[in-house]
């Protein structure tokens, strides 16, 4: 070590290039850095969902989840197993053992899933999936007053158009209900035509479809045949022949029933700012950036605005990354407070020179990491970002301690090269080892199994790495610009700055002499005291917590930015009830803000949204609720 401080003091410009390297691929990195709200990790759950048109909760439960339950109960690597059932549908979620390939178990789990066939006939085909932690990053909420089926083809025209950009490729449409083209047969169409209800199904199986027809080859090539059937909404439907007479007349199925294009029957609608809208959730995937996708989006909908009808809106709402862009902006107003202070603080007692390179430092150590965030898989995120916040208070330390034995030594009256070689290799031992201890204090983050894991190797990730850069920086790179800065200790600062530094250098003095070295004495002297009172601070702070007297809490409750209520109704309630108490509600919180208004606090509430049926809110809530369990 102390070898390789002399040789890279002798050779200032492998101690600038190894510098200038670490900053120009901290700035490189930074463009493919990974930028999202939070960390995107598998969460090691397998989830079985089967639809069961028709069916209550309890014939659910009994059809589908117990069947499937007693499927995959003895499948190695499952640590646990929780169902759900409700109306038309089950689901099952299997959470995984540490240490077992996900891939794997809920292959196993398929192959158990699709073996069972005891299902009842009206199930849908079981759909097995790994759970993912797909972070949802801005939403959008189309409005106006108009129909159902007009507010869902604006909201799917908009989706469209969103995937159609470089930077998003996943959006859903929610609040809506799906499309569905109902059949209904008359019973006196049949008798009058002499028709029967299987007569017309078959028809409808043998006509709406494609189907290959082979190929035929030619001097000029094989052409390939098919035929072209598929219907795809009413009036293709409608004009299905059902039958075809001698005389040439043919009976369609518009003739003997009613074709409705429209949509299934679910308590599914959603009205924002009190009219009737659709919502659009746009995520983030894969490399993509958070910070991005919102400025894409929110462009976006200045521009489509134009372009729609009278009375349709478009509002962006629950944007995620102003919580991930007020995160950056702390993080770079501390480290621009915290680059001023220890430069001022240096500057009182040391040379402005000295206290430049040594503030230079957290740059460079800063830069560093962000070098070794997209090697390491670490995105900015709100972790990552806390992890930097947390690392800034003493990612310069080391630099200080050797800038100031540098700074004692050249006092002394020893050249600046060899006060440089020698201030470092002084305190090189104390300076590594100090930094080691605070490695080893976040470390045993990576060692965290689980879920917890996952997420939590952030902060020690980058903790590490920027320590790692500020302990190089200081001690290859530090040295050779102190040993080269021509800095004068003797050389008196002029002017108003002579004054400040005589005085802060003063009190420094007085303060040492008068306070601090008569209580080092006293406790020097009656150690055995100073001993027995640090051990009955720490016993009475253990007694406090253990006591009851300090509360713990891993996440305090915070007020939110959003009120949200909640409404459940009895079982078999007809959704236009529901709908009246939730109208209640809505307007409840409209004429809130129309008295706020005429309080002359204007913007009180930014959007109302009320849902039945599906409450995106609630979703959005219980995922966030899943991180911080997770986290």
């Amino acid at each position: 070590m102390n070898r390789i401080i002399e040789w890279f003091v002798h050779n200032t410009v492998t101690a600038n290039l190894l510098m200038m390297s670490i900053i120009v691929m901290g700035l490189v990195s930074v463009s493919s850095v990974k930028q999202e709200v939070f960390p995107e990790a598998s969460l090691d759950m397998v989830s079985v969902s089967v639809v069961y048109r028709g069916a209550a909760p309890e014939e659910v439960e009994e059809g589908v989840c117990v069947r499937v339950e007693e499927a995959i109960q003895d499948i190695e690597g499952i640590k646990r197993i929780s169902s759900t059932a409700q109306e038309n549908n089950g689901s099952v979620m299997v959470e995984i053992k540490t240490g077992y390939d996900v891939s794997k178990v809920m292959e196993d789990i398929k192959s158990r899933v699709d073996a069972i066939d005891t299902f009842p006939e009206e199930t849908d085909k079981p759909v097995v999936s790994e759970m993912m932690n797909r972070t949802q990053v801005i939403n959008i909420a189309v409005s106006g007053e108009t129909d159902k089926k007009t507010l869902k083809k604006l909201a799917e025209a908009v989706r469209e158009d969103l995937l159609a950009l470089d930077d998003i490729t996943q959006v859903s449409v929610t609040n809506t209900a799906p499309y569905e083209i109902s059949i209904e047969v008359s019973e006196n169409a049949l008798r009058r035509y002499n028709l029967t209800f299987n007569e017309v199904a078959r028809a409808i199986q043998m006509s709406s479809l494609d189907l290959p027809g082979g190929s035929v080859k030619t001097s000029a090539g094989e052409i390939l045949l098919r035929t072209k059937g598929q219907a795809y909404n009413g009036e293709q439907f409608g004009n299905i022949i059902l039958r075809s007479y001698p005389d040439g007349t043919r009976l369609f199925l518009k003739e003997v029933a009613n074709v409705n294009d429209g949509f299934e029957e679910t308590d599914q609608n959603a009205r924002f700012d009190g009219k009737p809208a659709a919502i659009i959730q746009v995520f983030r995937v894969g490399d993509e950036s958070a910070l991005t996708i919102a400025e894409s989006v929110s462009k976006y909908v200045d521009i489509k605005q134009k372009f729609l009808p009278e009375g349709i809106k478009l509002t962006t709402w629950q944007d995620d990354t102003k919580i991930l862009k007020s995160r950056m902006d702390l993080l770079f107003r501390n480290g621009v407070q915290g680059l001023i202070l220890v430069f001022i603080a240096l500057a009182l007692f040391l040379k402005l020179r000295l206290a430049g390179w040594v503030s230079l430092g957290l740059v460079i150590s800063f830069m560093g990491a962000l070098w070794m965030m997209p090697i390491l898989n670490v995105s900015i995120n709100l972790l990552s970002l806390f992890a930097f916040i947390l690392v800034l208070g003493v990612v310069v330390d080391d630099a200080i301690v050797i800038g100031e034995n540098v700074f004692t030594k050249i006092e002394k009256g020893m050249s600046p090269v060899r006060a440089a070689i020698e201030g470092t290799q002084e305190v090189a031992v104390p300076v590594v080892f100090a930094v080691l201890t605070t490695f080893a204090a976040f470390a045993p983050l990576l060692l965290v199994e689980g879920m917890f894991g996952k997420f939590m190797r952030v902060i020690p990730l980058i903790v590490i790495g920027t320590l790692s850069f500020s302990l190089i920086e200081s001690l290859l790179v530090l040295p050779s610009h102190l040993a080269h800065s021509k800095i004068d200790p003797h050389k008196k600062a002029k002017g108003w700055w002579q004054k400040i530094q005589t005085g802060f250098s003063d009190k420094l003095k007085w303060f040492v002499e008068t306070k601090y070295k008569p209580s080092l004495d006293f406790a020097l002297k009656w150690r055995y005291a100073t001993m027995a009172s640090g051990l009955a601070v720490l016993l009475i702070s253990i007694g406090m917590a253990a006591g009851g007297w300090m509360s713990f809490t891993f996440f305090p409750k915070v007020e939110a930015d959003n009120v949200v209520a909640l409404l459940t109704m009895p079982q078999g309630t007809p959704v236009e009830m529901t709908e009246a108490a939730i109208r209640k509600i809505e307007q409840v919180a409209l004429d809130m803000e129309q008295e706020f208004e005429k309080e002359g606090e204007v913007g009180l509430l930014r959007h109302v949204l009320t849902s039945v049926g599906e409450q995106p809110f609630k979703i959005r809530q219980n995922r966030s609720q899943a991180n911080k369990k997770m986290v």
